[in-house]
């Protein structure tokens, strides 16, 4: 075994402790930095597929300009869809050892079906059988809208291991949970295994404090600033508890990193974690004990007052506070399916400005 302390706290956590960690991004560059201290996972969305284009532009640039001439008839919505796989299935490459190892429930790379079709079923069930089939270490990942469940159950029926997304409640949580519940009961009575199938669910912690305090700014409550970093602690440590309690077969997944805590508050527990390369970086170099603290309540002060002051996260925290027609537009929800569409047409603009560069650019 490595020296855990010689590699950085994240390594210390991924070699003591049951708690896993994901790098939250496709870029190969990224993932191979995150496998060295201890990543087992990874993931992608149109936001991160476009922040990598960006970022390695000169290194995805020949493979962009081959495909453009290579399908002179595909538009650029084809041809995205064809670099978030080209980059998807390079990154499930590093992570396929860790895959085999574990028996499938790790070394697994997400990619999300198209944002725009969070109200589709049929057709993100269509486009999640098509992503199952390019590489075996995968989970698909679904919004978590009305359509979004009817989808989940339907993709853990056919044997497709989700990744719930757009996320932010413990109703949405317990939702998922119950879908895949359902899907893998329609696979037992037919006798199927599911056994090596690895369902999670993802809640974006810090994508829930966003909200509220956009809420509070909006409205000008005042609070304690600091509380607002609490409110998606508090919400993943009470759906933590009752999925351990009710034995769901799906794992929480820690997402939208805003602070330490959203690392340090949930170390300890049987769950896991995507945490982007730059995070990652700033933990491997603080001096945070790792220990555990996943059951570590948080002050009842803070859950108070963010409940007194706050009907959304009320609706977040309690297990009944959104019904399955309100998931689409509770605010979170509506800000983060806005912010990952406009990502992905970014990428589209990105994709079509190399198809059509601009004649009165020198060089071009």
């Amino acid at each position: 075994m490595k020296d855990a302390k010689l590699y950085g706290p994240l390594h210390e956590m991924a070699e003591t402790t049951c708690t896993d960690f994901w790098n939250d991004s496709c870029s190969v560059n990224e993932m191979s930095y995150a496998i060295e201290n201890g990543a087992v996972g990874g993931t992608s969305n149109p936001v991160i597929v476009g922040n990598v284009l960006k970022a390695e532009f000169e290194e995805w640039k020949p493979r962009l300009k081959a495909l453009i001439d290579e399908s002179s008839d595909s538009d650029e919505e084809t041809l995205a869809w064809r670099i978030i796989e080209e980059m998807t299935m390079k990154a499930a490459i590093l992570l396929h050892p860790i895959f085999e190892k574990s028996n499938g429930k790790k070394g697994r790379l997400s990619i999300q079906t198209n944002p725009r079709f969070f109200r589709n079923s049929e057709v993100m069930v269509d486009q999640a059988i098509h992503f199952a089939s390019l590489y075996p270490n995968n989970n698909i990942k679904i919004p978590v809208t009305k359509a979004g469940i009817e989808t989940i159950e339907e993709l853990t029926y056919k044997g497709v291991s989700i990744n719930a997304t757009v996320c932010f409640t413990v109703p949405q949580s317990i939702a998922v949970a119950e879908a895949v519940e359902r899907g893998i009961s329609r696979r037992a009575k037919e006798g199927i295994d599911s056994s090596t199938m690895s369902p999670i669910c993802t809640i974006m912690v810090g994508r829930l404090d966003d909200w509220l305090k956009i809420v509070a700014d909006r409205k000008g409550i005042i609070t304690d600033p600091g509380y607002f970093e609490w409110a998606g602690v508090a919400t993943l440590k009470k759906a933590y508890k009752i999925f351990k309690e009710r034995g769901y077969s799906s794992r929480l997944l820690a997402a939208a990193y805003r602070n330490h805590m959203h690392w340090s508050q949930f170390i300890g527990g049987e769950l896991s974690m995507t945490i982007p390369y730059g995070w990652q970086k700033k933990f491997n170099s603080s001096d945070i004990t790792v220990k555990d603290r996943i059951d570590d309540p948080v002050d009842d002060r803070i859950i108070d007052e963010l409940y007194r002051k706050f009907p959304d996260f009320q609706k977040a925290y309690d297990e009944e506070g959104l019904t399955l027609e309100e998931f689409e537009s509770f605010g979170a929800t509506r800000r983060t399916l806005r912010s990952f569409i406009e990502g992905y047409d970014k990428l589209l603009q990105m994709i079509r400005d190399l198809m059509l560069s601009d004649p009165d650019i020198q060089g071009e």
